[in-house]
């Protein structure tokens, strides 16, 4: 097969999907899977697949439902305090809560309501018929209903079945989905790695994502670009499908589960010269949609392939995530017989204005918590290989293809992707990247699985404006002012005026010069970044150590011009140090932690005051005063000074900022 053909249409994404559903409905495609037999105690998060009926009544005997004694009501007739009655032994039968009632009795009275004497008992109220006495059937009556078709099981389900003696309930199988990597430069993400290749990760992504929908998933192995030999497994997997004896899926005495109710193939989607997905599907089905109008995630191919549903994904994990809950979600469920449960959303205020494309559906994550009584939202990065940005998601925002995005301050809605608890309890760091930050949020989730903190790194100078905005409940900042040579008081009178804050002294660490192992440039100083063959890799603007480096540059008496890379930004300390790592840059500014952990020689520069700059009306909040607790611990202060270049004999010091 060597023809190529390009044809990626800009199909709406409601026009997609009904194209899509309603081709597979047509076909029977989306038919329930066949049924299965599973033990009761065992169909959790199945789904039924018939009805569900009692095999025996709950209770099965008439029990007591209180301690006390079975009597006959017509005994006790007649009974009260001013004229009580007395049972003789041979009149009642002491009970306990659940012993079967002795015949002839049809009543308990409470142990409380009766006095002894001598042997006999004494009644003080009367009783009436069935008091306190669970009949037969009570709860559950043996042949009733107790769960429909096509019902996802709970846990309360499995005990109420096994309480009414099913033994065993016939559940949707799970619907099997067969997952086919592709690409020349991807390679097992398990094994040694050269320059060019990229670990296979999305499949086994995918795959988990298939397992939380109640199905079952197969990873093939990876299908290098070449049409004939995607086309050839394809095939397979749907050969393995048809070619067991008995139709369920388990065969060939391996003990594996084969067969195929959906084909995702995952990157060759687009239109490259190297991407042969759609002219497979074609050869082998027919191709339903190719292109949707959504970022990131258009080139998705929609098809049925050998009389299967078939999805051609996008390689970048972030588009392959999107589409694949978008298109392969609601066939998954409906295989099952069920709908796809609805996602919590919520409303918050976003904080940055989002751009976006007309004509384009766009889908943004987002990172969101409680800030001063209101729900604000933060836009994470939008590039479609981020998949760090998928993890750090709390939601998603959909910005409308009839929109050219939407203004900061503006409330929109999000789809969660996390718990909503989670995400009320989620203390927001926003402003200078630190190492002990990563540390701290991992000692505070141990301390209280409930919190998490969420830091975005835009800059000591970043943190404070956010603070300012009011999208943060506290701000990493490391800034030192050149007049005074004291760190972050000016500033934050000078970016807050008019507001209490308070300086929560996080660590004083080493600031300085990484550099490759051994030093091979023989980098000695911030004056040697001058020199025509060092390579320097930069912080971004607002960032402190953009601000001690511009300073250190003055007191050296050199210019921006002079150094090779000074406008060649990154983000964060761990960025710098893989940049130096990777051989993309000779030296960058740093902390020492960051040089270590990527295995890098450190010329120190400085040593400055990291804080954490809290708006005084955060400090009483609960999230807020949880992370001031984890920051006094011994052994949290014990993790940080492991990492090399910290100083925390400070480290919980608080500096009041007056107005």
């Amino acid at each position: 097969m060597t023809a190529r053909r390009v044809y990626l249409t800009d199909l709406p994404l409601e026009e997609a999907l009904s194209r899509w559903i309603g081709a597979l409905r047509a076909r029977g495609l989306l038919a329930p899977v066949p049924a299965e037999a599973v033990g009761a105690a065992e169909a959790c998060g199945r789904v039924t697949a018939e009805a569900v009926c009692a095999a025996r009544s709950v209770p099965h005997y008439h029990a007591a439902g209180m301690d006390g004694i079975a009597v006959r009501a017509e005994d006790t007739f007649g009974a009260s305090e001013t004229t009580p009655i007395l049972l003789s032994p041979d009149r009642f039968v002491t009970v306990n809560t659940g012993d079967a009632m002795p015949e002839g009795a049809d009543a308990v009275v409470m142990v409380e309501e009766i006095r002894d004497v001598d042997g006999a008992v004494e009644i003080l109220a009367p009783a009436v018929p069935w008091q306190h006495v669970r009949s037969v059937g009570e709860d559950i009556i043996a042949t009733e209903l107790l769960l429909p078709s096509s019902h996802l099981i709970r846990a309360v389900d499995v005990g109420a079945m096994v309480a009414a003696g099913v033994a065993a309930v016939m559940v949707r199988r799970r619907p099997r989905v067969v997952l086919i990597p592709t690409g020349d430069e991807v390679a097992d993400a398990a094994g040694p790695l050269r320059p060019g290749q990229v670990p296979e990760f999305n499949t086994a992504m995918l795959a988990a994502e298939v397992v939380g929908w109640g199905g079952r998933a197969r990873r093939h192995p990876i299908v290098p670009d070449d049409p004939d030999l995607l086309c050839a497994a394809i095939e397979a997997a749907i050969e393995a499908a048809t070619g067991t004896a008995n139709g369920t899926g388990t065969a060939n005495g391996t003990g594996t589960e084969v067969g195929c109710d959906l084909l995702v193939v995952n990157a060759g989607a687009s239109a490259g010269e190297r991407d042969h997905t759609a002219l497979v599907f074609e050869k082998l089905g027919e191709v339903l949609v190719h292109g949707v109008a959504i970022r990131p995630g258009k080139p998705v191919i929609l098809g049925i392939v050998r009389n299967r549903p078939a999805i051609g994904l996008p390689g970048y994990p972030v588009s392959a995530m999107l589409t694949f809950d978008l298109f392969a979600r609601p066939v998954v469920y409906g295989l099952l017989g069920i709908v796809p449960p609805e996602r919590e959303r919520l409303r918050a205020a976003l904080v940055r204005k989002v751009h976006s494309t007309l004509g384009v559906d766009e889908f943004v994550r987002v990172t969101a918590g409680r800030v001063g009584g209101r729900m604000v939202a933060a836009p994470l990065g939008r590039g479609a290989g981020l998949v760090t940005s998928l993890v750090r998601a709390d939601g998603m925002l959909v910005i409308p293809r009839t929109s050219e995005g939407i203004e900061a301050g503006e409330e929109v809605e999000i789809e969660l992707r996390r718990p909503r608890a989670a995400i009320e309890g989620a203390v927001l760091v926003v402003g200078s990247h630190d190492v002990a930050l990563d540390v701290l949020a991992d000692f505070l989730h141990r301390a209280d699985p409930g919190a998490s903190l969420t830091s975005a790194h835009v800059g000591s100078l970043g943190g404070l404006l956010a603070l300012g905005r009011g999208e943060a409940h506290m701000a990493g900042v490391h800034l030192l002012d050149e007049a005074t040579g004291e760190y972050n008081v000016p500033y934050v009178r000078q970016y807050l005026p008019g507001r209490p804050v308070v300086l929560v002294t996080l660590a004083h660490r080493e600031q300085g010069l990484m550099v490759q192992p051994g030093n091979p440039k023989r980098i000695g100083s911030i004056a040697d970044l001058a020199r025509s063959e060092v390579r320097f890799v930069n912080r971004q603007r607002g960032a402190g150590t953009r601000l001690l480096l511009d300073y250190e540059m003055r007191r050296c008496g050199l210019a921006p011009h002079q150094i090779c890379g000074y406008d060649r930004e990154v983000y964060t300390h761990m960025a710098t140090a893989s940049a130096v790592a990777s051989g993309a840059a000779d030296a960058g500014l740093g902390i020492l932690a960051a040089a270590r952990a990527m295995g890098l020689e450190f010329v120190p520069v400085a040593r400055e005051r990291f804080d954490l700059a809290i708006p005084e009306e955060h400090m009483a909040s609960p999230p807020v005063r949880r992370v001031l607790d984890v920051l006094e611990r011994d052994e949290f202060k014990a993790a940080v000074a492991a990492l090399g270049g910290y100083d925390l004999s400070a480290t919980g010091t608080r500096i009041q900022v007056a107005p």
